[in-house]
């Protein structure tokens, strides 16, 4: 577990480690650049073949069952992103070990649990073998309205929150947010960032304000994720899920 530099959480946990690519937002993947850093440094928990900025192979899925621990020895709560450097619903990880993540939570209530996820399908049809703690939040990636699928599967998860991560915004995203808690928006970062449009996140923005869809903008992007700010419209949207469970926001 580390503390985290990400605007809408306080730390990371990784019980899994790993993951490849599902669609065009996981093509600049930030995880997968830190993970081959992370290698270098001696950190072997990190399985990276070849050089991810030039062939972009992938980093095989490991789980790591010694990090389940270590939720329990935090004792101010906390907001915490499950696995900032993997999927846990990828194909690889045994539904088993997803029990075991899943009972770690509810075993840490005074924590808020933000779990992001691609493998929506996967997701839908697990939500009824596994056993959701009260303080879990479960969002999926939608960077383009190709992926407004992953949206529906989320409505069928019983999760106290629901949320959205339009992130890396790469296109038009028009989507139904009936049972959506939050809905996070960001522009991609990095040396091969593509530009995220402006009247896209306005759009998405005014929809949720006529909603009241709590709405958080994380970035506009670009080297760093710092390079243009968080500014829209003149000020910051720094918008949180009423129904917070756990930790404070």
């Amino acid at each position: 577990m580390a503390e985290s530099t990400i605007e809408w959480t306080d730390a990371t946990w990784n019980p899994t480690t790993g993951c490849d690519q599902t669609s065009p937002g996981c093509d600049n993947c930030y995880a997968l650049t830190m993970a081959a850093r992370l290698k270098a440094m001696g950190q072997e928990k990190y399985q990276v073949d070849g050089d991810p900025r030039t062939s972009g192979p992938g980093f095989a899925l490991t789980v790591h069952p010694d990090t389940l621990s270590i939720p329990h020895r935090w004792s101010k709560p906390r907001m915490i992103f499950v696995n900032s450097m993997s999927d846990l619903f990828h194909h690889d990880v045994p539904v088993e070990f997803i029990r075991d993540v899943f009972a770690v939570m509810a075993d840490t209530p005074r924590h808020t649990y933000q779990l992001l996820t691609k493998r929506s399908k996967r997701l839908s049809r697990l939500a009824d073998v596994i056993d959701w703690p009260r303080n879990l939040w479960v969002g999926v990636s939608v960077e383009t309205q190709t992926y407004g699928f992953r949206v529906d599967h989320l409505r069928t998860v019983p999760s106290s929150v629901r949320f959205l991560s339009i992130e890396p915004l790469l296109g038009p995203v028009s989507v139904n947010l009936d049972g959506i808690d939050w809905v996070i928006v960001g522009g991609e970062s990095g040396p091969s960032c593509r530009p995220v449009d402006p009247v896209q996140v306005r759009h998405i923005r005014d929809a949720c304000v006529e909603s009241g869809t709590p709405f958080f903008f994380k970035q506009w992007g670009g080297r760093t994720p710092k390079t243009h700010g968080r500014l829209l419209d003149g000020r910051t949207w720094d918008e949180y899920p009423a129904a917070t469970v756990g930790a404070g926001v």
